[in-house]
Formats: C-alpha cells, structure tokens, sequence
C-alpha cells in the first residue's frame, strides 16, 4: 500500500532528535511521498537538507507561509521568487490568509497570496492553501484570480460542506489529515458527500496528530489512522482510499 502525505513538515526543529528514524517509521508504514511544504527563508536549508537525505521521497514547494508574512514581507517575497526561478519545485505553499493569530497584516497576506498564485499559474504549479478563521478572505483573493491556470489544495480542510463545495469550485483538491478522526472533528458528517476523487492525504506533521495520538507531536507514520478513519466514511477498502489519493496526488503534483 503506497501512501502520500501532501504536506508534511519533516524539517521542523520537532524532529531534531530523531529525523532519520521518524522518516523510516513513515517509510515501513507505506508512506513514500513526502510532499513539503515551505514556510519562511529560515527553514530553506532545513529542507533542502531532507531532500539530500531521502531524494526519491521527498518533494519540495517553495512559498511563504501566511502567518510569517510581517514587516519583511518584501524581503521574504523576494527570496521565494528568486528559488522557484533557481530550481523545481512541485508547488507553491504553503501560501493563503490566518487571521487566528494576528490580524494586523491581513492587506499583507492578502496581497502576498495573490503575488504567490501569480508566480505559481506562471511555473504552471499547484498552490497549496492555509487558511485558518480566514474563508471567507481566502475565497474573495480566489475569486478575483479565478481561471483555467488555478489548481491545487485546500490544506488542512477544516470547513462546513459548502465551503468544501466552494474550494472544489476553484479546481482544488481537499487535504485531509487527523482532525477527520476528532470527534469535534466535524467534516466525517459529510465527507461522504464529497467524491474521493477531489481528497487528498496530509499529516501535517508535527501538528494535529490522528486519534490515537491526539495532542502528542505528529508523524508521517501515523497516516494510516487517517486511511482507516476514511475507509469507514467511504466504505472501501484502506488499500482503494491509499490508491485514490495517491493518484490524486499524481494529478495535483505531476508526479
């Protein structure tokens, strides 16, 4: 069974201690993609670092992440178009707005988000979307940009089945990860609604780990608990919901 984590931060401080083992607990696990997602220039070698170590595995995106847009944000902005112009990467995220923290740069995020999704239709590249108390924000950026050169993923999706339905408007995919086994969790109610073709598996490592690990530091390795959670939603077999959603990682990712 190959499994595809879409959005894992496998370069995090969090996995200082045991990197290498955590990476091969995932790999005994099925789990042999690995997509990863940038946040600010600080952690570019980080990332770079874990790409040298496992190169068949590890996929890179470049971007700045909505909650490290400050006053540096032209710097910032600067140093991600000057690497998706050096090298290939296979997406451009995690980019959108986060109004949970701090609501002060929201003009910033917003027009850092459309920067981005500019630079990613000119790369042809999928955009991979953060947004956290921020839908609404989000969907009038997406609608002001809307065209055929738009796709990629709604990461961590945590809305109600309209916003799901919005989001898949936009050609996006769905990334679903451990809040489906909450039982605060509230999309199981009606993932079932939506067709298997438009999810995709995340971890978000180290953040939001599945149950049985809730509240404890996430892994890749645990991405099975969310297979199992959406085979019960969807009734099929763990290998066709492995199957399905790696395929549409091939289809968002071109690889």
């Amino acid at each position: 069974m190959i499994i595809t984590d879409t959005h894992a931060h496998i370069y995090s401080e969090l996995f200082e201690n045991d990197r290498i083992q955590m990476m091969n607990r995932a790999l005994g696990k099925g789990v042999s993609r690995f997509f990863v997602p940038a946040i600010d220039s600080t952690y570019t070698k980080a990332m770079l670092d874990i790409e040298h170590l496992f190169p068949e595995n590890v996929f890179l995106m470049m971007g700045l992440h909505p909650t490290h847009v400050k006053e540096n944000v032209v710097e910032e902005l600067a140093k991600v178009k000057k690497w998706l112009d050096k090298r290939n990467f296979y997406g451009v995220g995690e980019i959108g707005i986060d109004l949970f923290w701090d609501k002060n740069f929201l003009k910033q995020q917003q027009d850092a988000f459309k920067t981005q999704i500019e630079w990613a239709k000119e790369k042809k590249l999928p955009v991979i979307i953060h947004i956290r108390d921020s839908f609404d924000e989000v969907f009038e950026v997406l609608d002001d940009v809307k065209d055929e050169q738009l796709f990629g993923i709604f990461h961590c999706f945590t809305g109600t089945q309209v916003q799901a339905e919005k989001a898949l408007s936009f050609n996006m995919k769905l990334g679903i990860g451990g809040v489906v086994t909450f039982k605060n969790g509230k999309i199981d109610q009606f993932l079932h609604e939506i067709d298997l073709k438009n999810i995709v598996l995340e971890s978000d490592a180290p953040y939001l780990a599945p149950v049985p690990h809730r509240g404890k530091r996430n892994e890749s390795s645990f991405l099975p608990f969310v297979v199992d959670k959406l085979s019960q939603i969807y009734k099929v077999s763990p290998e066709e919901i492995a199957t399905i959603t790696t395929q549409n990682s091939k289809d968002v990712f071109g690889i």
